[in-house]
């Protein structure tokens, strides 16, 4: 699924693409996606001029000039980009918006769990899908500090917490895994018991290992492109991520995987123990 940084490279690779211009059609070739498609509500949209595009958490927001947000979520095998008016379309292709310039900004997704709304822009916090997340791990919301306060008394395991949207916004299972390496922090260890200075490092971490997918263009996965049509190229940087029984590379150990709360984790016995 798409995390943080691929959602972030899209949005900074869409918005010089996007921003000023005008939506001039909407052609929609499938509706049924995790809810389904109102092509009435998309029409809305037209002959808006886009002012901007947002991210909260895993969601874009393109803003409009007559007050209007086009909400976008990605699922998780949804892509979404600029292409020139007569380049091929690509396979499941849903949804497809006609900008001024001839340009098109296409929505693809194979399995159909992503999700496109059209909201007021001036209530888009208080939509359900938004409501409730926890503060931006890249917004200067999210410190040692903030984080040690949230925790006390918390038995749930540290990598429960960080995967928590209501803990913190948009911290996926790839960058999680990462920032807990990187702090030498075990996944299992409870949040409650993990000391202020435990809390600054897997802070750091977290920022760090953020920022340098979002500089590299998102980790390589099958489905992810970023707003030209390219893939990320993060992957190579990956320490613990997928890689069990390979050594670890800070003390050669072999990385452990197990599963937390459905999703699995990948950790250095000896590193983060």
């Amino acid at each position: 699924m798409p995390e943080l940084p691929e959602i972030e490279t899209i949005r900074r690779g869409l918005a010089p693409l996007l921003t000023g211009r005008r939506l001039v059609e909407v052609t929609v070739r499938e509706r049924r996606l995790r809810e389904a498609i109102r092509p009435r509500d998309l029409d809305r949209l037209l002959g808006a001029t886009v002012l901007g595009i947002r991210r909260r958490s895993k969601y874009l927001l393109v803003d409009t000039s007559t007050g209007l947000t086009l909400l976008v979520h990605l699922g998780m095998t949804g892509q979404l980009w600029v292409a020139d008016a007569g380049r091929p379309a690509r396979p499941h292709e849903h949804v497809v918006i006609t900008l001024d310039d001839g340009r098109e900004l296409r929505f693809a997704d194979a399995r159909r769990f992503g999700l496109l709304r059209v909201l007021k822009s001036d209530a888009i916090e208080h939509d359900p899908r938004l409501r409730g997340l926890g503060p931006e791990p890249l917004g200067g919301g999210v410190t040692g500090e903030t984080l040690f306060r949230a925790t006390r008394g918390r038995r749930k395991p540290v990598k429960n917490f960080l995967m928590d949207t209501r803990s913190i916004a948009g911290i996926g299972n790839i960058y999680a895994c990462e920032a807990l390496h990187r702090a030498a922090l075990n996944p299992k260890r409870s949040a409650g018991r993990i000391a202020r200075g435990g809390w600054d490092r897997l802070s750091a971490a977290l920022t760090e290992v953020l920022e340098e997918a979002i500089r590299a263009g998102g980790t390589t996965l099958r489905d992810f492109l970023n707003a030209e049509g390219d893939a990320g190229y993060f992957a190579i940087s990956l320490r613990v991520y997928d890689r069990a029984g390979k050594p670890c590379g800070r003390c050669g150990a072999a990385i452990r995987r197990v599963v937390q709360a459905g999703r699995g984790t990948f950790y250095c016995p000896r590193c983060q123990r």
